[in-house]
C-alpha cells in the first residue's frame, strides 16, 4: 500500500502576496512512505488540505523576538495536569517545603555547580507533580527498547558501516578522529575482548499527534537511572499529601537502578574473576554524585561480594595491562587490583580528556581483556552521524534484515534526518535549515546537553562553517510537543511561592545488553526516566542545568 502525504514546504516567501509558481517537484521515500516536496508552490493552488504545523507566530517567545525557543502557542495541544492546578498558596508552600526535603534525605540531589563543595549537597531540580504522558505512547517505547538494543549492537559490530559512516565527520572534528583511531587501533590487533556491555537510553518526545519521535539515543553514560528510581516515590508521596491517592495506579513503577546494575554484574559474572573489581570512570569533579553513588552503594548491598572503584582517566594513566591483557589498576607493590568490567561515566565528551595520557588510558582499556560499557565501538554507535544514517530504511534493513514489523516499528519512532556532508544530499539539506530554520536542530557529534543549535541561530551557524567543517553536524526536523502544565521546583529560586508554568517532557528508556558480534546473551528494557523543562527552552539536561526530573502520569 502507496501513502502519499503532499503537502507545500513553507519558505518564506509564501509569506508574502506574490503567486508563486510550481517548477519543481521532489519525491522522496521514508521509510516505505513517499513524501512529496515540493518547494515552490502557491497554497491557492492546492486543493489538498493541510496538516496543520507550527508556523512562525506559533514559533514566537513570549517576548516577541523571533522564535529560538521551543513552540508554546494557543493552537500546541496542552496535556490534562494528573491533578487540578493551581493548588492553593497555603497548600502550594506547605507542599513544596516537604517535597524538597523529601528530594534532600532520599538523595535527589545533586552538587551545586555554581558553588560546588564535595561536602554539600542541593535538591536536583524537579517537577512538583508527575506530568502527563501519553499511556499507549510510553507501552509503545518499553516494548521497542530490546529491539533498538538489537540495532544498537548489530550496528556497534559492524566496523565497516562505522568507519564509512564517519570517514567525512573524523576529517572535521577531531574528538570524533581521536574515537576512530583507538577503534582502528584495536581492530588492527585483534580486539582482545569479544563482548560487549551497553547500558543505552533512548529518549522521545511526543509530537502534536501525541505519537512518540526519538530524540535520540544515547550509548555512553546514560545518566539518571539511578536518581530517577526515587522520583516516583517522591511523586507518590505528594500526591497522597495532597489528597490524591486515587492517582497512584497510573505512576509505573521504575526499576531503572536495579535493572542497570544486575546487568553490570551479569557482566562481571561471565568473566569469571572473583577478585576483580567494576570500574567507574569518573569525572575530576562529579556533580551528579548521588546517582552515580547509586548505582555503587546497589551494588554493595545487594551484590556484597562484587568490589566496586571509582578512578578519574587521569587517575587511570598509571594503569597497565597484565599477561592476558588483564586491566590492573594499581601497581604491583599496590596489590595490582584488576578490573574486569569498566563502566564509563565520563569520557563522552572532549573536556575529559586534558591531553595524550587521557587518550592513552583509554586506549589501554580498549586494548585489555575487561568488559567495556561501552566499548570504543558502541560509543561511536551513538553518535549523531550514525544516528543519522540509521533513518534510511535501506540502511536499517543491513542491521533489521527482512523483518517488515521491526522495520515499520522503528521507522515510527524516527523524525527526519539529514547528512551535511559536502554532496548533493548535503547541500539540500543546508537549502531546507536555511529556508525555514525554525522546523530544525543543529546537531554536533557531542553528548551532555547545551550543544544543539536551534531555529533562528541556524543560518548564522552554517554560514561560519566550511564546507567540510558542516560534516561533524546532522541536521534533525524539529519535533513539537504538546505541553503541560506544573511547577518547577529548582533550588536557589528565592522564597516566593512558584507558579504554574508551560512545560514539555521527553522520556527516556533505559535499555540492557550484553553479547559479542554473533550473540546475545542479555537483553531488556531496565526502566525509565523524564525530564522535563519550559515549553521555551531548547534543551532539558538536569546536569546541564537545563531541565528538571520528573515522572510520568500515565493517561489515555
Amino acid at each position: 500500500q502507496l501513502q502519499l502525504d503532499i503537502r507545500p514546504v513553507t519558505t518564506n516567501s509564501e509569506r508574502s502576496p506574490q503567486p508563486l509558481v510550481l517548477n519543481k517537484l521532489h519525491a522522496v521515500r521514508w521509510c516505505n512512505v513517499f513524501y512529496f516536496c515540493i518547494p515552490e508552490f502557491s497554497p491557492a493552488q492546492s486543493q489538498v488540505k493541510l496538516p496543520s504545523t507550527p508556523n512562525e507566530a506559533e514559533l514566537q517567545q513570549s517576548n516577541g523576538s523571533p522564535a529560538s525557543k521551543m513552540a508554546s502557542s494557543s493552537s500546541t495541544p496542552t496535556l490534562k495536569s494528573c491533578i487540578p492546578l493551581p493548588l492553593d498558596e497555603a497548600q502550594l508552600i506547605d507542599v513544596v517545603e516537604k517535597a524538597k526535603d523529601w528530594a534532600l534525605m532520599h538523595g535527589a540531589a545533586m552538587r551545586s555547580k555554581q558553588n560546588f563543595n564535595p561536602d554539600a549537597l542541593q535538591f536536583a531540580p524537579f517537577i512538583l507533580t508527575p506530568s502527563s504522558f501519553p499511556r499507549a505512547e510510553f507501552q509503545k517505547a518499553v516494548r521497542l527498547q530490546p529491539v533498538l538494543n538489537e540495532l544498537i549492537h548489530a550496528v556497534a559490530h559492524d566496523s565497516q558501516f562505522l568507519l564509512e559512516t564517519l570517514k567525512s565527520t573524523e576529517k572535521v572534528d577531531e574528538f570524533t578522529r581521536g574515537l576512530v583511531d583507538i577503534f582502528r587501533t584495536v581492530l588492527s590487533e585483534g580486539i582482545a575482548q569479544t563482548l560487549t556491555l551497553a547500558l543505552l537510553r533512548s529518549d522521545y518526545l511526543p509530537n502534536f499527534s501525541d505519537a512518540i519521535k526519538q530524540v535520540e539515543i544515547n550509548t555512553i553514560a546514560s545518566s539518571f537511572g539511578g536518581i530517577s528510581t526515587n522520583i516516583t516515590p517522591m511523586h507518590s508521596y505528594i500526591l497522597m499529601e495532597l489528597g490524591h491517592q486515587d492517582k497512584l495506579s497510573n505512576l509505573p513503577e521504575n526499576g531503572a537502578l536495579s535493572g542497570l546494575c544486575d546487568a553490570m554484574v551479569e557482566a562481571w559474572k561471565l568473566q569469571n574473576r572473583p577478585a576483580a573489581a567494576i570500574l567507574f570512570v569518573v569525572e575530576d569533579r562529579t556533580y551528579n554524585i548521588c546517582d552515580q553513588r547509586f548505582h555503587e552503594f546497589y551494588i554493595r548491598e545487594t551484590y556484597p561480594h562484587v568490589p566496586v572503584v571509582r578512578r578519574t582517566l587521569t587517575q587511570l594513566t598509571s594503569a597497565r595491562l597484565g599477561p592476558s591483557k588483564e586491566l590492573l589498576l594499581d601497581s604491583e607493590e599496590q596489590g595490582g587490583r584488576e578490573a574486569s568490567v569498566v563502566y564509563y561515566r565520563a569520557g563522552y565528551e572532549p573536556g575529559h580528556y586534558h591531553g595524550p595520557q587521557e587518550w592513552a588510558a583509554r586506549l589501554l582499556i580498549e586494548r585489555s581483556v575487561a568488559i567495556k560499557c561501552p566499548s570504543i565501538q558502541y560509543h561511536l554507535a551513538g553518535t549523531k552521524k550514525v544516528q543519522q544514517a540509521l533513518a534510511k530504511p535501506d540502511v536499517l534493513r543491513r542491521f533489521v534484515g527482512s523483518d517488515e514489523a521491526k522495520i515499520e516499528a522503528i521507522c515510527d519512532i524516527f523524525t527526519g534526518l539529514y547528512s551535511l556532508d559536502r554532496d548533493e544530499e548535503g547541500d539540500e539539506a543546508v537549502r531546507l535549515a536555511l529556508q525555514d530554520p525554525e522546523r530544525y536542530v543543529l546537531k554536533p557529534q557531542r553528548e551532555g546537553g547545551g550543544n544543539n543549535v536551534y531555529g533562528a541561530d541556524i543560518p548564522d551557524a552554517l554560514a561560519g562553517m566550511t564546507g567540510e567543517e558542516r560534516s561533524a553536524w546532522i541536521l534533525m526536523e524539529r519535533i513539537f510537543p504538546p505541553l503541560s502544565t506544573g511547577y518547577m521546583i529548582r533550588p536557589d529560586a528565592g522564597t516566593a511561592p512558584p507558579v504554574p508554568v508551560q512545560l514539555v517532557s521527553e522520556l527516556g528508556i533505559f535499555g540492557a545488553i550484553i553479547g559479542s558480534k554473533d550473540t546475545i546473551l542479555y537483553n531488556k528494557q531496565v526502566g525509565h526516566m523524564l525530564r522535563t523543562k519550559l515549553s521555551t527552552a531548547n534543551e532539558g539536561g538536569v546536569a546541564a542545568g537545563l531541565g528538571a526530573l520528573d515522572s510520568p502520569y500515565l493517561i489515555d
